[in-house]
């Protein structure tokens, strides 16, 4: 999902193309996909974003253009395209400390025709410095991460996960250096470097 506006992150580019340590954040979720079991990815674009669709087909990645209504509406178009099934994992570009194993953790976690939420309790966003203005209505002590499983079904299940990986959403500048400090710390695969190249 990579088609928002982002203004919130007041960035001088599209928020999927701002960088993290030096790479878009829509690339470190690509390289997070390909290093996992996730075996097709499309990106969900939207006139709002029009750098980011360009960005993305030039590097081969398949794209389903939205209205750029928002996340459920552009989503509902998503799911609704030629050749998507559920269940479908979601992930929003704005996950930079997100890798291939954290990926696979949540599709190890989803069972069946539901659909899955990954949330990480707003007490690790805190500790991380990470913002966290967005919570679930029944749990406001858990934080969506932009990580789901659409399932086929009305059934939904809860994942709370504890993994760092997950917990930094970049909505504003301040979540975008929290991210890139973690990165540093955690070494030169989690820095986006492409260990074939």
């Amino acid at each position: 999902m990579c088609g928002g506006r982002g203004t919130r992150l007041e960035s001088a580019r599209e928020k999927p193309l701002h960088p993290v340590a030096g790479v878009p954040m829509v690339d470190r979720v690509r390289r997070a996909l390909a290093a996992s079991a996730v075996e097709t990815v499309r990106a969900v674009v939207s006139p709002n974003a029009p750098e980011t669709r360009a960005h993305l087909e030039a590097a081969g990645v398949r794209t389903v253009e939205t209205p750029g209504e928002g996340y459920v509406t552009d989503l509902g178009v998503a799911l609704d395209a030629p050749g998507v099934e559920t269940p479908a994992l979601t992930v929003a570009a704005d996950l930079p400390l997100l890798d291939g194993p954290a990926v696979d953790a949540v599709l190890a976690r989803h069972r069946g025709d539901a659909s899955l939420a990954a949330c990480v309790p707003t007490a690790l966003k805190r500790r991380l410095g990470a913002g966290g203005e967005t919570t679930l209505d029944d749990a406001p002590h858990l934080a969506p991460t932009g990580v789901n499983v659409v399932g086929g079904s009305d059934r939904r299940m809860t994942h709370t996960s504890y993994d760092p990986r997950l917990a930094i959403n970049v909505n504003r500048l301040e979540d975008a250096r929290v991210a890139a400090a973690l990165l540093e710390r955690d070494g030169p695969e989690t820095r986006g470097e492409d260990p074939c190249e």
